[in-house]
């Protein structure tokens, strides 16, 4: 049972280099509330709530990286599933966004 949550969130995949995933163009998607967004997100993140990632995702590029983000990890894991399984080439689950702010070097 635990590997199963751990395939649907994205937490069994090794650890991405997140800044170099950055250089080198990826999008961050934050999936949580427009309110949640506003009090504090990662420089450069476009908000894209969890229940709007399918109506918005074919407005995105597909071989494009992704990393997505959220408060905890769970519903950035969730966006992450969905995107993978709409075609998205790589999408990584960067947790919650103070976490990925700080494997980015961000304050």
């Amino acid at each position: 049972m635990l590997n199963f949550f751990k395939n649907l969130f994205g937490f069994d995949a090794p650890t991405p280099n997140f800044k170099d995933l950055v250089a080198n163009d990826a999008l961050i998607i934050d999936v949580r509330s427009p309110q949640e967004f506003t009090g504090g997100n990662v420089a450069g993140s476009i908000n894209i709530p969890l229940d709007r990632l399918a109506a918005h995702s074919p407005k995105l590029d597909k071989t494009r990286t992704v990393i997505t983000c959220c408060a905890s990890g769970m519903r950035s894991g969730m966006a992450r599933t969905s995107l993978l399984n709409q075609g998205f080439a790589e999408v990584h689950n960067g947790g919650g966004w103070l976490s990925l702010n700080n494997k980015l070097g961000f304050e």
